[in-house]
């Protein structure tokens, strides 16, 4: 395609050749007033003149056309799976196709916006997919966008200069304008609470739809763990509020079911769920430090940085057989109270640790006899940190507590470099399951040794650093979860009764905390070790756990066990099947299936139960899935477009899915308006790639010298006359 034009290139600055030009048009203005012959005759020789100072050159340009790009954004969320709206979208999508294919030097793209992954925000995006699209799409070609919609976007931008492009969008909506539609809407709904108390959860029922009526009375089932269903009527659009109890520490869960109503588009946003966490009161934490060392700082660093922890700490600076002469306000700040500590507000505490503790009559035996019965009979847990102090004639294990510790010093200590390890007992056990830098011994068996009879990398043992003392003990009940100098127990864990005890048979855990050696996972072993010992739910050896994204639901069995049997699964309505769970690591099965319906699901396997809520993923998506056109009506006016219901309404009824009216497609040049009544417009942008240029001189040279002259001569002839 060849295109003609002219271009000036004066052969003067543009200023001096506009005063030329204005000179020129005063000559003749002045020469036409005074009626001078020849008047007419100058004029042109002025005119050539300035043409041949303009250089004038014609313009030859070779052109290739450029298609046209519409790009067609396709919905598909989860509110477009409602009713009949797949087959409505796909009736468009064939219309529309259809239409736009029949149109010439018209490029369409197909655009689809997905349901959500992770990482993306909730809900319908589909300003997000089409600012995608817009990365690859010159917005010179640019014709028009259109979108395939319910009309329940939750992106759309504030203004039309947001968009970044000139170019009308329309939207054709799925569904029809009267849907009708109930909702349980959250207007207050907690995050936390405290174990053994209630917090109040405020909801409303919305109703939009031809049917829609404030004030009618619906009901609702509440359903709360450990509690039978309960049965509330409210009215629609009116706060209610309910209480939530928090029976236990972790994810507590209360389910709300809106009973379904004639017409409605969709049960599934008839159900809500609110997952808080019970959180514990603070912990108190009684630490007694023996004699100073490096170590003391590393416990009580740990306990102070945990909000979850009130921490009483006494350090014995001085036992009282040491005599010396030095006054005695000069010996503490603060008498060690041992009276009110382990005798009057002793079943304050929730964990007590010595740390290095040595009886050297500070305490007397009665107050021993006290901590092993807080222990056994009122469920307290007992933590001792043994140095060589636990070997000796004034270790704790010659005192009462002795009914209580889970092993008994032979009085060697073992002096020697060692790296602490987990046992098998350990892999399993949450307190040191997974511990970072621990031995990868899954790995290191299915990798085996190489031809000379090396270990493969995988099985060096953990990266953690060296300890270098260790107290020997003979263990007599309690579970080994890690091991150290020549194999000996190095942290036992025990339940005595109502209670638990923890025994670490070295004290240079604070090796780890200053890094000698590479250092170790002090931090959290510590802090796992500690919240067992306070009975910490996710720290249990067994455990059963229940998760659900979408209707995909996770089935977790942590046990100290070899194998596990199968675990029963009890619906929503009542309905019970068994699901075989597989070993993924030492102590942990786990199995996910789909589940047919949402709704709460009980996980039981002998005493162990868990529940968990399957059901919409993205619940934005689905607190308003009547189709509207007043969320996108506002912009799409502004850039020109319109919204368009598509539905087909036949004489005797609402006529089949696949009935659907897509407006009438056109290309227009220029206009404001690009839809009406029945159309919609799309701009032909006229886009073009210039192949090549001819230029072609129009008035320079010989030809603008022999015109000047010939004017300049018939002039002087004129007036000659």
């Amino acid at each position: 395609m060849n295109n003609w034009s002219i271009d000036f290139a004066p052969l003067l600055p543009v200023p001096f050749f506009v005063a030329a030009a204005i000179v020129g048009l005063l000559l003749v203005g002045l020469l036409l007033w005074r009626r001078a012959r020849g008047a007419m005759l100058r004029a042109l020789a002025i005119v050539a003149m300035l043409a041949a100072l303009a250089n004038p050159t014609l313009r030859q340009e070779e052109r290739d056309s450029l298609a046209n790009i519409a790009l067609v954004v396709i919905d598909e969320s989860t509110s477009q799976t409602l009713a009949n709206r797949p087959e409505q979208a796909q009736a468009i999508r064939t219309e529309l196709d259809k239409k736009l294919g029949a149109i010439k030097n018209l490029e369409v793209k197909w655009v689809s916006a997905a349901r959500p992954v992770d990482g993306v925000a909730s809900g319908t995006q589909l300003f997000a997919e089409l600012n995608r699209a817009l990365a690859n799409t010159p917005p010179d070609r640019l014709a028009g966008v259109v979108m395939v919609t319910d009309g329940q976007v939750h992106d759309v931008p504030a203004n039309i200069s947001a968009l970044g492009f000139n170019a009308p969008v329309h939207a054709l909506l799925t569904g029809e304008p009267d849907e009708f539609d109930r909702r349980i809407e959250l207007v207050q709904a907690p995050r936390y609470g405290i174990v053994g108390q209630s917090r109040d959860i405020t909801f409303i029922v919305r109703e939009t739809g031809k049917t829609g009526q404030a004030g009618t009375e619906v009901s609702l089932t509440i359903r709360r763990e450990g509690q039978p269903d309960e049965k509330i009527r409210t009215t629609i659009g009116r706060k209610t509020s309910i209480d939530m109890p928090f029976p236990h520490a972790g994810q507590n869960i209360l389910e709300m079911e809106l009973e379904t109503a004639d017409g409605e588009l969709t049960p599934a946003n008839n159900r809500v769920v609110v997952a808080a966490e019970g959180v514990r009161e603070n912990l108190r934490v009684l630490l007694v430090s023996g004699e100073p060392h490096a170590g003391e700082r590393t416990w009580r660093n740990l306990l102070k940085s945990d909000a979850a922890v009130d921490l009483v700490h006494f350090t014995i600076l001085r036992p009282p057989e040491k005599q010396d002469g030095t006054p005695i306000n000069q010996l503490s700040l603060i008498a060690f109270p041992t009276r009110e500590l382990f005798s009057e507000k002793i079943k304050d505490f929730d964990l007590i640790i010595f740390d290095r503790y040595q009886h050297r009559g500070i305490l007397q035996m009665m107050y021993y006899d006290n901590i092993a019965r807080y222990v056994e009979d009122h469920g307290g847990a007992l933590l001792i940190a043994a140095g060589d102090d636990y070997a000796g004639r004034y270790s704790v294990h010659r005192t009462p507590l002795a009914a209580v510790l889970p092993a008994t010093p032979t009085g060697r200590v073992i002096e020697q470099p060692f790296k602490a390890d987990t046992t098998a007992d350990g892999e399993k056990h949450p307190v040191t399951r997974g511990l970072p830098g621990a031995a990868n011994r899954v790995a290191a068996a299915s990798t085996g040794t190489t031809n000379d009879g090396i270990s493969s990398s995988a099985d060096k043992g953990p990266s953690w650093g060296r300890w270098f003392r260790q107290v020997e003990v003979t263990p007599e009940r309690g579970t080994i979860v890690m091991k150290g100098a020549e194999d000996a127990p190095l942290l036992i864990l025990d339940r005595k009764g109502k209670g638990r005890v923890a025994l670490l048979t070295s004290d240079q855990a604070w090796l780890w905390a200053r890094g000698y050696d590479g250092g170790g996972p002090h931090t959290d072993l510590l802090r796992r070790l500690s919240h067992w010992l306070m009975k910490e739910p996710d720290l249990e050896e067994e455990r059963l756990f229940a998760s659900a994204r979408g209707l995909k639901l996770t089935v977790e069995r942590r046990t100290m066990d070899d194998s596990v049997p199968p675990v029963t699964v009890r619906n929503p309505h009542g309905k019970t099947h068994e699901i075989t769970l597989e070993k993924v690591a030492p102590g942990l099965f786990r199995s996910t299936e789909e589940v047919e319906r949402p709704g709460l699901y009980k996980v039981t396997q002998g005493e162990l139960s868990a529940i968990a809520h399957a059901g919409v993923e993205d619940v934005r998506e689905m607190s308003e899935v009547t189709a509207t056109e007043k969320k996108l009506e506002p912009l799409l006016e502004e850039s020109g477009g319109g919204v368009f219901w598509t539905r087909s309404n036949s004489l005797f009824g609402s006529g089949a899915p696949t009935d659907v009216t897509v407006p009438r497609i056109a290309m227009m040049p220029a206009a404001r308006v690009m839809a009406g009544n029945g159309w919609l417009g799309l701009k032909d942008r006229a886009a073009y790639v210039t192949r090549g240029v001819k230029l072609t001189p129009m008035f320079t040279g010989f030809a603008a010298l022999a015109a000047l002259l010939a004017f300049m001569a018939l002039a002087w002839w004129r007036e000659g006359r």
